[in-house]
């Protein structure tokens, strides 16, 4: 594979060929050559070789490589504003190319919120000055994220905000909520909600169990998720609002989903990488890298949602990317920080699910990329003539051992530290731009 130098623009376009394409769109996995001209994709070939290219054109020969859209991940927390040792958006976006993320949305619970216009434009602008990976705001559901107040949510929809969530702060109020889904609505705007009874989950960082029991924890019943859920659901009901069940974790709330998905209401539903690989056995030495919220489930929920990711039920997962510094994790593990970065090994973890549970590739791709995309309304997902030249060339035989000290996120506390994946990201395009290329 040719080198160029992240961040060149080819003033020629840039060809890639003899590459094993993924098109979600299609569902065409097969051989092909793709075409990438100021900014977009122009053509697109379904054989090895090109059949025609001008001599100006920087060929890239992808050896029979995995050439797929960019990712889409629609669930990542930084710290700026307000904790920027934790991580900045250009670090946050080093980390995204890095892992072959090209379009990330950032999470509204900075400090302060991202619950008014102004801060919706300061991260688009604070994104265009980086000018790496495409970077999209989230929008703060309520003011300050207090679950009491409506923010400002048509003015933010105006300025950019993407969809709107307070995170992993349910919405108690249920008349709130209604309004919040309401307004949304008539802005055509996706609203997600952490289904989280707060009372249940309260100080909780373990799911209730013999597991949890033995080790001391203090924990929850995978019923908390379930109860608000349906609540969540009667309002969507209600009010026809487009709405996404943000990290579904357990198997009860999957039987709500379906419920939901078979009434015909425009509900979607996100997983994290991190409970479609580990489960609740992985907390047994008091590992505070695995201190998450949810917190991680038993086997059998596990394999629930590989199943329903596989069906369909599922569609979409996350890199759940929630930085943390190392004073923040090093702590008894019900007093640690939870969360986990994700960004760079959300693909070879999301590819584990092909090589070792035999999911569908085609499927696997679209759960990151087309299917975020379509959600959010963005053009990219898919590898067609005049989508954006959002790419990602990857051999996903290629084996990948986690080094959290290496990664480009400022924070360390991954899960898959020291863990064996498959899967190295070659080359990260983003508007016909090489923002990331493995070393030689």
């Amino acid at each position: 594979m040719s080198a160029m130098p992240p961040g060149a623009k080819s003033g020629s376009p840039l060809a890639f060929v003899n590459a094993r394409l993924i098109d979600p769109e299609s569902g065409y996995d097969g051989p092909g050559c793709v075409v990438v001209s100021e900014g977009v994709i122009a053509d697109v070939q379904k054989r090895p070789k090109l059949e025609a290219g001008s001599a100006a054109m920087k060929v890239i020969d992808c050896s029979g490589a995995v050439l797929a859209p960019g990712l889409v991940d629609m669930r990542v927390k930084t710290g700026e504003p307000g904790a920027e040792p934790k991580e900045t958006l250009k670090s946050a976006s080093r980390a995204a190319a890095a892992g072959g993320v090209t379009s990330i949305v950032v999470q509204p619970d900075t400090n302060p919120p991202v619950d008014e216009p102004a801060m919706v434009d300061f991260i688009l602008r604070r994104a265009r000055d980086i000018e790496l990976v495409h970077v999209y705001p989230a929008g703060a559901a309520t003011k300050g994220l207090g679950g009491e107040r409506m923010a400002e949510l048509g003015l933010m929809a105006e300025a950019g905000a993407v969809y709107f969530t307070d995170v992993d702060r349910p919405i108690v109020n249920s008349k709130v909520l209604r309004r919040v889904l309401s307004y949304a609505g008539a802005f055509n705007t996706l609203v997600a909600h952490r289904p989280k009874d707060p009372w249940l989950s309260d100080g909780a960082c373990a799911t209730e169990g013999e597991l949890a029991a033995r080790l001391g924890l203090p924990s929850a019943p995978a019923a908390a998720e379930k109860i608000m859920l349906e609540r969540d659901l009667a309002l969507v009901e209600l009010t026809g609002a487009a709405f996404l069940v943000d990290q579904i974790s357990t198997a009860e709330a999957l039987e709500c989903l379906k419920r939901a998905k078979d009434k015909g209401l425009e509900v979607s539903a996100s997983c994290s990488i991190n409970h479609l690989t580990f489960n609740e056995i992985d907390i047994g030495d008091y590992r505070t890298f695995y201190r998450l919220d949810p917190p991680l489930r038993p086997e059998r929920d596990r394999q629930a949602l590989i199943e329903a990711l596989a069906e369909g039920l599922i569609d979409l997962v996350v890199s759940a990317h929630a930085p943390a510094p190392a004073e923040d994790k090093r702590l008894p593990f019900s007093e640690a920080a939870p969360g986990a970065v994700g960004l760079e090994t959300l693909l070879p973890a999301l590819l584990n699910l092909h090589h070792e549970a035999g999911l569908d590739l085609v499927d696997l791709i679209r759960a990151v990329t087309l299917a975020p995309a379509q959600l959010l309304g963005l053009q990219g997902g898919r590898i067609a003539s005049g989508a954006p030249a959002d790419l990602v060339l990857v051999d996903i035989g290629a084996p990948v051992r986690i080094d959290a000290d290496k990664l480009a996120s400022k924070s360390k506390n991954s899960p898959f530290d020291g863990r064996r994946l498959q899967g190295q990201v070659l080359m990260t395009v983003v508007d016909g731009r090489v923002v990331h290329q493995a070393a030689q």
